[in-house]
Parts: structure tokens; C-alpha cells; sequence
């Protein structure tokens, strides 16, 4: 119960840097970090929302994966545990790092 609490305060804190920096948000923010530099990087601002949208995935994957294979073993529940804590707090900064970057 704790883990959605922390998704869904940190899909908060993603909302709401995005709605103070909007104003001062280019049309193309950097996503894209694994192409070449230049161009092939940036892509439309909404698309920023890719990051919460494959994190609440990724954390619900887990969670599903986790009750459905694994319940019953202590090990596999401290491995998902922190392995969606780092989901949590990683993409949490990457977003929050891209917005501030371009605005």
C-alpha cells in the first residue's frame, strides 16, 4: 500500500512540475538520449508523459508478475520492492531533470 501511495505522489510531483514550467517549455524537449546529437534527441513536449505512463506499466508489471508467480517467497518480495522503488524515484528524477534542462 505504501509503494502506490510513493507512485502516486510521484506521478503528482511529475504533473505539477510540468504544469509550473510549461509556460516556459520549448516545443521540442531532449527524449531521446540514445540517438546522435542534434535533432534525432528532441521530440514533441507531450511526449515527456511517456516517462509516467512506463513507469505506472512497469510498476504494475511487477506487481501483477510479483502476485502472480513469486507471493510466497521473502527474497523475490524485497527484490521487486526495491526494484519498483528504484522505478519510482529514477524516472521520477529523469522527468524532473528534462523539464528543469529546457525551461
Amino acid at each position: 500500500m505504501i509503494m502506490i501511495k510513493l507512485l502516486l505522489g510521484a506521478d503528482a510531483l511529475m504533473i505539477i512540475t510540468f504544469l509550473l514550467k510549461f509556460s516556459r517549455l520549448p516545443p521540442q524537449v531532449p527524449l531521446f538520449y540514445s540517438q546522435l546529437w542534434g535533432e534525432g534527441q528532441l521530440a514533441d513536449t507531450w511526449l515527456i508523459f511517456l516517462l509516467p505512463v512506463f513507469l505506472n506499466l512497469l510498476f504494475f508489471l511487477n506487481n501483477y508478475l510479483f502476485i502472480k508467480f513469486y507471493s510466497d517467497n521473502v527474497l523475490i518480495k524485497k527484490i521487486f520492492y526495491y526494484l519498483n522503488l528504484f522505478l519510482i524515484f529514477s524516472f521520477t528524477l529523469i522527468f524532473i531533470k528534462i523539464i528543469f534542462l529546457v525551461s
